[in-house]
């Protein structure tokens, strides 16, 4: 069946204009369009254009009678499938019948018609091709979960496969570590080791404080603690925890502030969160020795923050799925291994959270990418 926008529509053949009017009216109801011809060869047309839940066909009409009309029409594929109830004012001998319905009729109507018996037969295919409407939305709609589930299935299995490479390091940085220590506790060896243990184990905190605030912010167990703050401020203690990455990998960063104090109404700890993701979210791709710039600017009632880096960039088609959740973005043809893919999904959360926006402002391979978050300003 194909159905073109929707709606429930009848067909009704007839020479003449008066009957089409009567049956029109007959038949009228609420979600009922009714389609007319006056011929056969007209109705042929608008069976190319639109589907019909039922056609009404008078027998007796000059060139193009109502048998040989539905016998074009279960000829045609487009046609063959709609039900036919002939009108006929002729006789209702047997062997015109038994034409009918070789023909391909469901039933016939006498004239004069009998309103009440014209009206039932039509509503049952009314409702029919309703069901039949229905039913095929609900199996695209079953298609489209198809999909999705699908998707989320694909999705989770790369999850799971990040997370097992994410954990499996540290987890045996931190089981050579042990052996190490065993065979070297007490030499100068073992502070060094101790070190390394401890960023491994940093590592896997982080990974899993991530992974509880999605589930938290999913649940909607997450609350701010909001008061007001100096956005300068926050920005001083976010680069603070930034700035390991930043020094390992030789990046000079650039701050842009305002003189005067930015006042926010918000949770400090998790600002100070959304900025220092931004910035090591720069840091981890832009290559060693790259520029990271944050501007903070005041633009009407809200500040302004951008995170921009002269790193690897995102290609336009990875573009929209960069704060999807547990997104990997392909870089230079092979999926990112760097992180749970959590991390801008964690801070889009976070910042509507605040009532505020975050977009990827520009970001192109090669360019690096810009990232803009606007947050509303405290009042007063």
């Amino acid at each position: 069946m194909t159905v073109t926008d929707g709606q429930i529509k009848f067909l009704l053949v007839d020479d003449l204009e008066d009957n089409l009017i009567a049956l029109e009216a007959l038949l009228k109801r609420d979600g009922l369009v009714f389609h007319t011809a006056a011929s056969g060869e007209a109705a042929l047309e608008l069976m190319l254009v639109h589907d019909y839940a039922l056609a009404l066909l008078d027998v007796q009409m000059p060139g193009m009678d109502g048998f040989e009309l539905a016998e074009f029409m279960r000829s045609n594929e487009r046609s063959r499938h709609i039900p036919i109830i002939f009108v006929t004012a002729g006789t209702g001998d047997t062997a015109r019948r038994f034409r009918g319905y070789e023909a391909g009729a469901v039933d016939f109507i006498q004239k004069p018609i009998e309103a009440d018996i014209l009206r039932s037969k039509a509503n049952v295919f009314y409702d029919l091709y309703e069901q039949r409407l229905q039913i095929a939305a609900q199996r695209d709609e079953l298609a489209e979960l198809g999909k999705s589930l699908q998707a989320a299935d694909a999705q989770k299995n790369r999850f799971l496969a990040v997370l097992a490479h994410e954990l499996r390091n540290p987890i045996m940085a931190l089981i050579a570590g042990l052996r190490l220590l065993e065979r070297r506790e007490g030499t100068d060896a073992a502070l060094e080791i101790r070190n390394a243990m401890n960023r491994s184990l940093s590592h896997m905190t982080r990974l899993v404080e991530d992974l509880l605030d999605i589930s938290r912010i999913e649940q909607g167990k997450i609350s701010l603690r909001k008061d007001r703050v100096v956005l300068q401020d926050v920005l001083a203690f976010a680069v603070e925890t930034a700035r390991p990455a930043i020094d390992a990998a030789g990046h000079r960063l650039h701050l842009d502030l305002p003189d005067d104090p930015v006042q926010l109404h918000a949770d400090h700890a998790r600002l100070t969160q959304i900025i220092g993701n931004l910035i090591g979210n720069a840091s981890k791709y832009t290559p060693d020795g790259g520029d990271i710039r944050v501007f903070v600017s005041v633009a009407g009632t809200s500040a302004v923050i951008e995170v921009a880096d002269n790193g690897i960039g995102i290609a336009p088609d990875q573009q929209h799925r960069i704060f999807g959740i547990f997104e990997q973005i392909a870089l230079g043809g092979r999926m990112s291994q760097e992180g749970l893919g959590i991390g801008l999904a964690l801070v889009k959360q976070l910042v509507e959270l605040h009532n505020g926006q975050i977009v990827l402002k520009h970001s192109a391979p090669g360019e690096g990418s810009t990232f803009e978050v606007r947050l509303p300003l405290a009042d007063g």
